[in-house]
């Protein structure tokens, strides 16, 4: 059963005059593995975690360094949960979590459904 779904978008070259001005964002944002990424790599992880806030009920106190990207052994994209976003999801009964992302034109967009047993 589907528990929520969540997308968003971001402007790539919008994202990269914020972390341009604001360079400690992108430890506040990404994981170390995440963190050298190129730019629309990182808009299209920022808007996963965006997404993913959004299909878990965008509670208050949810970290983002407890969720990262990463892809499995196909090359798929999947997220990582731990910390805060975990135990969201275990409270909603999420035990799955289907990502797809992609950043084309200078757009990045990501969608996230969370999927009990």
């Amino acid at each position: 059963m589907i528990i929520g779904v969540g997308i968003d978008v971001v402007d790539v070259a919008r994202f990269g005059e914020t972390i341009g001005r604001t360079p400690k964002l992108v430890d506040r944002l990404f994981t170390e593995s995440e963190r050298s990424l190129p730019l629309a790599s990182l808009a299209a992880r920022f808007a996963a975690k965006e997404a993913l806030a959004k299909a878990l009920g965008a509670p208050a106190g949810l970290h983002w360094l407890d969720a990262t990207v990463v892809a499995d052994h196909t090359g798929r994209p999947e997220l990582q949960v731990s910390g805060t976003v975990a135990a969201r999801a275990s409270e909603l009964g999420a035990v799955h979590l289907h990502l797809s992302i992609s950043h084309d034109a200078g757009i990045a967009s990501a969608v996230v459904v969370a999927e009990s047993a």
